[in-house]
């Protein structure tokens, strides 16, 4: 529909007033006719039914008066020029696929009055108000009309109310039925029209108006019954989608398919019978079929642990109700293709964890790209219908040995140890408080003398606890917050053997600063967010800062490739070089595994959220290993093969 005033008066084919008949002159009578005598009791009577009837419009119109210099303190429609309605969030994927809408009562997308389907605009002004552009926002001729058109065809097929009355009414007004509010409503509707056009009064309408099942706006409900933009709406389908405003819920077609038919032949039979469309455009419509969608509001998500992160993130940024009701457009960070991978490998990971005896019931999975810092899968349980609790981000446990590399890193950092200098496995003793802390080996054994390589890969405690002695508990804790930890940690002698709670976000994360040789950015869920203009409220574009000494990370990374190809994590091993560490904790609370190539880092945690032991034997090598194998697979598959870079590229520190 054009704003032009040719195209206003298309749309109002009542507008020219028809001729009337010729007055004809009555014949002259007979002086004293028994006839005239009648006649003239008649025209008394006329006249005096006349002159009642204008004394009581007269008093009617003199209290509308009175009724409406009484509403001095009604609202200032001007404030609609800065008006925002609410409008639904949306959740896309890295490459553009909804996840999901995020939204408070009203579902809405709100679009501009050129975009919609001319179809739509015409339909829905011959069903609530085809002379729309003729009257100045009230028009008692039109209820007059509206009346006998609904008595003679005995169901309601016109409204009484013009569309800036109901816009007025939405907008400001209660739904009470009362002279005062009807009163008010006229007044604002008038003021309205001195304010605003035709076709902004039009479009405000259309992206308010409510269309059923929680849709507001003609984009929303096109989307939801036909699975379209408003745009590309038909004749078909823009007559079935006007016919529901009067009643939204009765006449769905997803509740009623045949009374959603009926109404829309009332709609197209107006439609006809002003003009606005042909008996052959109306055959056609008529005939039409219909493809129906489905309904949009508070569907599921696609990928509900990772919407309910990017929720939260937003809301600690921009509020609760800028998330519900300010039409956000967010990308996130997360392949859906990758995330179904994870979500089936944490399925069946499980499933085969319990199979051999361990009694386990949940598993959490992170895949961060280690170029960009960006989450690309996240799976926060077994199954979100059963459990919304999000282990991935909210879930802290002990990492266990997992912990380690951050330790090692910090030996290799100082410059004092190299990947084959010696550490001593022997027995050693800490003052811990009133007593001492004497840390023991997995096996209870110890094998003496031994290089740092072969130390970390076969997790050995004590050489551990050993280096965060001699580089200091503080400075492994300064590591751990470079790479993004922001958990609470405590300087503990023991806290080298992963005696600490940590999150799996916070573990994959601050490995894939070392998957990407010392090179950091925040670890995000959220690419970037616009409003619904296209204007950019957030942009994580990726801002890597070279946080680790580079030939630290290098050595750190060609002994954790030891820990995959011959220590504690060879149930790991994949067709490609790979980094990682097992994790396994003394308690049997928690098992790990998380590794990395230089395009993937991913955490695996499996554990009980009662926090009761998971079995006897029970260790990340042996029963996380091949589940983060298993997914590594489906993840690198077309992948191309890449090495570390190795520590002859740098100049140790």
């Amino acid at each position: 529909m054009s704003s032009n005033t040719a195209r206003s008066n298309s749309l109002n084919p009542n507008s020219a007033n028809p001729k009337k008949p010729p007055v004809k002159k009555p014949k002259a009578k007979a002086e004293h006719s028994p006839w005239q005598y009648v006649q003239s009791v008649a025209q008394v009577s006329a006249g005096t039914i006349l002159g009642i009837t204008m004394l009581a419009s007269s008093v009617v119109a003199g209290g509308l008066v009175g009724l409406a210099l009484s509403f001095r303190n009604l609202p200032d429609v001007r404030v609609l020029r800065n008006y925002i309605p609410s409008e639904t969030s949306y959740v896309y994927d890295v490459n553009g696929t909804l996840l999901d809408s995020i939204h408070d009562e009203a579902n809405r997308e709100v679009v501009p009055l050129n975009t919609i389907s001319p179809d739509l605009k015409r339909a829905v002004l011959a069903i609530e108000d085809s002379y729309f552009f003729s009257h100045h926002g009230i028009n008692p001729s039109g209820i007059a009309r509206a009346l006998l058109a609904n008595l003679e065809e005995g169901q309601t097929v016109e409204g009484g109310s013009t569309v800036t009355m109901q816009l007025v009414k939405n907008l400001f007004l209660t739904p009470e039925r009362s002279l005062s509010r009807k009163v008010a409503e006229a007044v604002l509707s008038l003021r309205l029209e001195q304010v605003f056009t035709k076709d902004q009064i039009l479009e405000m309408y259309l992206n308010q108006v409510y269309w059923g099942h929680n849709t507001y706006g003609v984009e929303t409900a096109a989307r939801s019954y036909f699975n379209k933009r408003s745009s590309e709406l038909n004749l078909a389908e823009a007559s079935m989608m006007a016919g529901l405003i009067q009643a939204p819920e009765v006449y769905s077609p997803f509740v009623n398919y045949q009374k959603a038919k009926e109404r829309q032949a009332i709609v197209l039979d107006r439609m006809r019978r002003i003009g606005w469309i042909n008996q052959a455009e109306l055959d056609q419509a008529k005939a039409t079929p219909i493809q129906l969608g489905e309904i949009t509001s508070f569907r599921a998500s696609q990928a509900p642990y990772i919407t309910d992160a990017v929720v939260q993130e937003l809301t600690s940024r921009f509020g609760r109700e800028a998330v519900l009701q300010g039409g956000m457009r967010v990308q996130t960070t997360i392949d859906l293709e990758l995330q179904r991978k994870a979500e089936e490998t944490v399925r069946e990971g499980l499933g085969s964890i319990q199979a051999q005896g361990i009694y386990a019931d949940q598993m959490a999975l992170v895949a961060v790209d280690p170029r960009t810092h960006f989450v690309k899968a996240m799976v926060g349980g077994v199954d979100y219908n059963k459990s919304q609790y999000n282990r991935a981000t909210q879930a802290l446990r002990q990492p266990g040995s997992a912990f380690k590399p951050f330790v090692y890193y910090a030996a290799f950092a100082s410059g004092n140890y190299a990947p084959d200098s010696t550490v001593m496995d022997t027995p050693v003793s800490y003052p811990d408080g009133d007593g001492y802390y004497t840390p023991q080996n997995y096996d209870g054994g110890f094998y003496g003398a031994m290089s740092v390589r072969q130390a970390l890969a076969q997790s050995r405690n004590i050489p551990a606890i050993r280096l965060g002695q001699e580089v200091g508990i503080n400075r492994v804790v300064e590591v751990c917050r470079t790479l993004g930890i922001k958990s609470p940690m405590e300087p503990v002698t023991s806290l080298p053997l992963g005696s600490v709670d940590l999150t799996p976000l916070e573990m994959a994360g601050a490995y894939a600063t070392f998957a990407n040789g010392g090179w950091h950015s925040e670890t995000t869920t959220i690419v970037q967010v616009t409003d619904s203009k296209g204007n950019v409220l957030l942009d994580n574009s990726p801002r890597p800062q070279l946080v680790l000494d580079p030939w630290a990370v290098a050595a750190l990374n060609s002994t954790m490739q030891d820990v995959i190809s011959r220590g504690t994590g060879t149930a790991a091993r994949i067709d490609r070089p790979a980094a990682g560490k097992t994790g396994t904790t003394s308690s049997e609370r928690d098992i790990w595994f998380v590794g990395y190539v230089p395009q993937l880092s991913v955490s695996v945690w499996v554990g009980n959220d009662d926090y009761s032991p998971i079995g006897k034997g029970a260790t990340g090598g042996g029963f996380v290993a091949p589940v983060w194998r298993s997914f590594m697979y489906k993840a690198m598959s077309g992948v191309p093969v890449e090495n570390f870079k190795p520590m002859s590229n740098f100049v140790r520190p």
